[in-house]
């Protein structure tokens, strides 16, 4: 592949070119969608002809302005689906654009990289929002001074082993309401309140690969139930097998105790608090530049 080889043919005057994009998921699935009439494929990839995607046209800088297009598909089961656009599956999802000599695939160029942006859906289209490689530059850097830990347990600055035992369950779905509320009669060996604030991963169904977060976590006689802050984006059905991590709640206790993990502790527990700015000595008070708490 060579893209002076597209050079060489776009210099002709007569052309047989068209676009190719190549989608990939978080999960490693890979689409292929081309404005020209009849499939093409290299790279392992097979690029449809039928997906009725078209693109706008890209808009590119020489700084560090983000680059960005706008692709708009029908819906369809061979492409993209409603159910997984709902799903978020192609959220973050990277993708390529080539300009291809549709005669000769070996002679093309890589035109633009990036990542999906919004993804909306209306009408049996989708639109989605193509971002290039500096939309990375826009995320906010550094630390912020704040009493509760700014890491994501399990991340590499918290660094935790979720999979350790006693800290993450696999098990069956038994009841479920709603898509949101999970009810199961055998589920011990965990604290009240032990999966709040933690990681709900679908990991068979229809639902498959869809994370949530825990709401609430209650344990009773009855059993365990287990609440998300919102009904999942598709369906899950008694069988379907689900991952429950423990939460945390950011604070320094809770990653002492609860964890044994102070070592990682990714805030500031002894910060001053609002009330520190408007105290001051009384003759009743203890003044002696110890701990005002």
């Amino acid at each position: 592949m060579t893209a002076q080889a597209l050079y060489d043919h776009l210099a002709l005057g007569a052309t047989t070119v068209a676009r190719a994009w190549a989608v990939t998921r978080a999960d490693g699935r890979v689409f292929g969608f081309t404005d020209h009439d009849r499939d093409l494929a290299f790279d392992g990839v097979s690029f449809k002809a039928s997906s009725g995607l078209s693109a706008s046209a890209l808009l590119q800088t020489t700084g560090l302005a983000i680059d960005n297009a706008e692709a708009v598909g029908m819906l369809s089961d061979a492409a993209v689906t409603e159910e997984d656009i709902l799903a978020g599956r192609f959220d973050g999802a990277t993708f390529e654009i080539w300009l291809v000599n549709w005669a000769d695939v070996a002679a093309r160029a890589l035109q633009f990289r990036g990542s999906l942006g919004q993804l909306t859906r209306g009408g049996g289209a989708f639109h989605a929002e193509l971002r290039g490689l500096t939309e990375a530059l826009n995320a906010p850097q550094g630390l912020v001074y704040q009493a509760g830990c700014g890491a994501v347990l399990g991340d590499g600055r918290c660094r935790f082993d979720l999979g350790q035992p006693g800290y993450a369950a696999e098990v069956a779905v038994e009841v479920v309401e709603n898509d949101r509320l999970f009810r199961f009669a055998e589920f011990a060996g965990y604290d009240d309140r032990w999966f709040e604030r933690g990681r709900f991963a679908v990991l068979s169904g229809a639902a498959a690969g869809i994370v949530a977060v825990v709401k609430n976590d209650r344990l009773s006689d009855a059993g365990r139930v287990v609440e998300l802050w919102e009904s999942l984006v598709a369906p899950v059905a008694a069988g379907d097998r689900v991952r429950i991590e423990a939460g945390c709640d950011k604070r320094a206790e809770t990653c002492r105790l609860k964890f044994h993990n102070f070592l990682n502790f990714r805030g500031f527990p002894h910060i001053p608090g609002e009330d520190f700015l408007a105290s001051y000595p009384v003759q009743t008070g203890v003044n002696d530049g110890g701990a005002l708490s």
